[in-house]
Order: structure tokens, then C-alpha cells, then sequence
């Protein structure tokens, strides 16, 4: 979608202007994952108009490969505004006019589906099932058990505006679930959506998942791994980096920002102190015992971060985890990079923020745990280690 972000704080009723970006939880992973690196391509559908224009052209601009969107002479682009406040205070407004836009009519027939399974892995959300019974037809085949689908990624993305008059989403989302291989959820909308609390529960209600990660907001993340992912394969076959082509399909093109769009909170920062000794809890024991036996859980606490805008940091987290899973890191540090590039989400205004460089990233998911729970960043922190290379290189 097109995303309209307020000059200045207030009501949508007295902003006086706004300035143009860009939203979608799957075009914000797609965007992300090019800029860490990553051979992209997002699958989706979008007016033939002039902001349709812009987002296939900004979305190409980071990298990303746009081939596969299909243009809708019929029906716009959406759009939507929101204000500068948190969703969580409740001083959060979003607009949303996205009634019959392009990507709301996606289906299994206007959609390229070969383009979708091409890569190693899939990511969708629950956001693009809600929009429309054609588009749900589309996520429930992507989804479905095929020989040489790629690893599925679903970010279940609860947004109970958007099911408003369809009860069954809860249930929907649940099914969705069960087909992926890498879910992510938040325990709040665990909670909402099927009455589930604490991570293990939301795990023994989603045993199929090979690897389930569940965000518990400002303290942190839990993975339950399985050892079918992308990292285990790798490591098993004696690889581990990169694979040539496509990494990443991010299918979708509507869904975007806070609200019932695809930016959340979840999963990333602002985190006060205190929160780490009950967190290990929840795992049971030492972040750093990554996947010792299949199945194992790992948990690894936010950081604390000085937040400029929460907006983005979900969809960001979920990039991160997925980038760390492609290079076949282990669970801890695929949590720990998800954290780092929410972080980098929520210290700049908009909802996408180019994540850490790689090596950056690296060095400081390798903190150990002490150092790792005592880390605060800030605005600029992901240019801090470039300008310390700039200057070693500057005599």
C-alpha cells in the first residue's frame, strides 16, 4: 500500500500534510530482506496508476525483484494515513481505503504462482487472507502440502478489523498456521485470536510448524526449532551461506501498517530493565544452549531501544529471523537478529528501516548474554559502525 505519514503529532483531523512512503507486511520483508542482502522477488497485484507506479518503483529500489506484480486497469492502489502515536497508548489513528483495490482481488488465477514458489522460502501473512475469499483461496494453495514447495514463512498478523464480519478468521488463521513451516505470532494475538496464553501453549496448539516463534512484545522472543529449516538442511549438506537465485518470495501487496495493517510492535524493543530474569523462564534455561535437541525452546530477550516511531517492527523482526535462517545461523541468533533489525525499525519515523550491515549485525548478536541484555540503541546506531569504518580508513 501507499502509506501517508503526518508532518507533525495530532489528530488525522489536524494534521495539515503528509508525506508519501510506502507499507505492506510483505513488501516490508521483501524491501528489508534485499537490503541484508538477499535475492528478493515480491509477488503482488497493484493498480495501474500513479502510486502503483511508485510503489513497484520503490520497492525495485531497494533491491527487490518486481517482475511478478501484476497491474489492475480496474481497480486502484491502495492507500492509507495514520498518525504519529502509538498504537498502545491509544492515541493511534490509521485510515485505511483499500475497498476493492487491486491486491484485495488477488487470486489463485491472476496470481503468478510459479514466480511465488520459486525461491527457498515463501513468506505470506494472515493480513492477505482477510482482504477477500479469492485472496484466501490464493494463501490456502500456497500453503497446501506440495512436493518442492519451498519453506512457507507466515506471520499470522491478527487483525480483528479486517474479519470484522467473517467470525471464522481466528480459526482461519489457526489452519494457515498448521501448513507453514515457519510461523510467527505474538502472544497477545495468540491470546485474542484463540484464548491461548504463555508460548508453550500457542506451540502445543501448532505442533506442525518445523519452527514456531512466538513474541512476547518488550521481553523478548521465543523459538521452538524443529530440524527441517532452511539453517539444519544447509548445515546438513555442508552449506550454510548463500544459494545462488532467488532466496525470497514475499507474496502479497495490500496489508501494511499499524493498526489492522502489517507494522506491529511486536517482537522488538523498548524494553525496560528487569525483564530478563523472569523471560528465561519462559524458555527454561541459557539463551546461549541454542537448538541442543529438536524442538527444544530458546528464548532471547529485546533489547532496549530508544523508540522513534513503533511502527514496522514486526514485519522488520521477521525479516531478520528469516535472513539469519537463510545463512543457517543457529535459533538464538536468528532471534537475536530479528531483534537487531526491529530495532532498526523503531529508531527511525517511517515503517521501513534498512537493517544493520551484516558484519555489524554479526558482531553483536555474538555479544554474550550479560553484554547482549545490557545493550541500548538509539537513533543512527545502524550508521554508527559505518562511520567507525569510514574513519579507521580516513587517515
Amino acid at each position: 500500500m501507499i502509506t501517508f505519514l503526518p508532518a507533525r503529532a495530532g489528530r488525522l483531523a489536524d494534521v495539515p500534510s503528509f508525506e508519501r512512503g510506502i507499507g505492506g507486511a510483505e513488501s516490508n520483508v521483501a524491501c528489508v530482506l534485499a537490503r541484508a542482502g538477499h535475492s528478493v522477488r515480491w509477488v503482488g497485484r497493484v493498480g495501474a496508476d500513479g502510486f502503483g507506479d511508485h510503489l513497484v518503483e520503490a520497492i525495485a529500489a531497494y533491491g527487490v525483484d518486481t517482475s511478478a506484480v501484476r497491474r489492475d486497469p480496474g481497480r486502484p492502489t491502495g492507500v492509507y494515513f495514520r498518525t504519529a502515536g502509538d498504537r498502545a497508548t491509544g492515541s493511534h489513528e490509521v485510515a485505511y481505503y483499500r475497498a476493492g483495490s487491486a491486491a484485495s482481488a488477488m487470486t489463485t488465477r491472476n496470481t503468478d504462482l510459479a514466480a511465488a514458489r520459486s525461491g527457498r522460502v515463501l513468506h505470506l501473512s494472515g493480513i492477505t487472507a482477510a482482504l477477500s475469499d479469492g485472496c484466501l483461496a490464493l494463501m490456502r494453495e500456497l500453503t497446501a502440502p506440495r512436493t518442492g514447495r519451498p519453506l512457507v514463512s507466515f506471520d499470522v498478523n491478527h487483525r480483528p478489523g479486517l474479519w470484522r464480519d467473517r467470525p471464522e478468521g481466528p480459526r482461519v488463521l489457526l489452519d494457515l498456521a498448521r501448513g507453514a513451516d515457519i510461523v510467527f505470532v505474538g502472544e497477545d494475538e495468540a491470546h485474542e485470536a484463540w484464548g491461548l496464553r504463555g508460548a508453550h501453549a500457542i506451540r502445543e496448539a501448532l505442533p506442525e510448524p518445523d519452527v514456531l516463534v512466538v513474541k512476547d512484545g518488550s521481553r523478548g522472543a521465543v523459538v521452538f526449532a524443529g530440524d527441517r529449516a532452511v539453517g539444519a538442511r544447509d548445515a546438513a549438506a555442508g552449506g550454510g551461506g548463500e544459494a545462488p537465485g532467488n532466496d525470497t518470495r514475499a507474496d502479497g501487496g495490500t496489508a501494511g501498517g499499524p493498526g489492522d495493517g502489517g507494522g506491529t510492535t511486536e517482537g522488538a524493543a523498548g524494553r525496560a530493565g528487569g525483564d530478563t530474569g523472569r523471560a528465561q523462564d519462559t524458555a527454561g534455561g541459557d539463551t546461549g544452549r541454542a537448538e541442543a535437541a529438536a524442538g527444544a525452546a530458546v528464548f532471547v530477550p529485546a533489547l532496549r531501544v530508544d523508540v522513534v516511531a513503533a511502527v514496522g517492527a514486526g514485519d522488520a523482526f521477521a525479516a531478520g529471523f528469516l535472513s539469519a535462517t537463510l545463512r543457517g545461523l543457529p535459533a538464538r541468533d536468528r532471534l537475536r537478529h530479528g531483534h537487531l533489525t526491529a530495532a532498526a525499525a523503531l529508531t527511525v519515523p517511517g515503517d521501513l528501516a534498512d537493517p544493520p550491515a551484516r558484519g555489524h549485525a554479526d558482531r553483536l548478536a555474538a555479544l554474550d548474554d550479560r553484554a547482549w541484555e545490557t545493550l541500548r540503541l538509539g537513533p543512527g546506531w545502524t550508521e554508527a559502525d559505518a562511520r567507525a569504518a569510514e574513519e579507521v580508513r580516513t587517515p
